[in-house]
């Protein structure tokens, strides 16, 4: 299951900090998003339902984490813009996000084998 544009801002922020409360999530994509705290939480409910986020207890307090990989994931996201949007259905290579705040050259280096993968299927 792919994320919304909405839940996309929400992930990003568990890959890069592991596990959040809801308000810590919420403190790093309202800016991004403009909405409350209560949707902030009513999205996390959906998003555990699609085996988006997981949530736990740590200490007494509801925590997130994401449950699905970053770079399957934004190379699924990436596969289906190039097919919807662009309407490419071959190989994509990966030096477009050259520069990416969000994946390493490791990173970067698996979502290529993904695209890869996934370009021949």
């Amino acid at each position: 299951m792919q994320p919304s544009p909405s839940e996309l801002p929400l992930l990003k922020a568990l890959w890069s900090n592991d596990r959040l409360s809801a308000r810590e999530l919420h403190d790093r994509v309202a800016s991004q998003l403009g909405w409350s705290l209560s949707s902030t939480r009513k999205t996390l409910d959906r998003m555990i339902d699609k085996g988006l986020v997981a949530a736990e207890d740590q200490h007494g307090m509801k925590v997130y984490r994401a449950a699905v990989e970053k770079v399957s994931t934004l190379a699924g996201l990436t596969r289906q813009f190039a097919r919807a949007v662009l309407e490419i259905d071959g190989p994509l290579p990966t030096s477009s996000f050259t520069g990416s705040k969000i994946l390493s050259e490791d990173e970067l280096e698996e979502l290529q084998k993904f695209l890869d993968e996934e370009g021949g299927k």
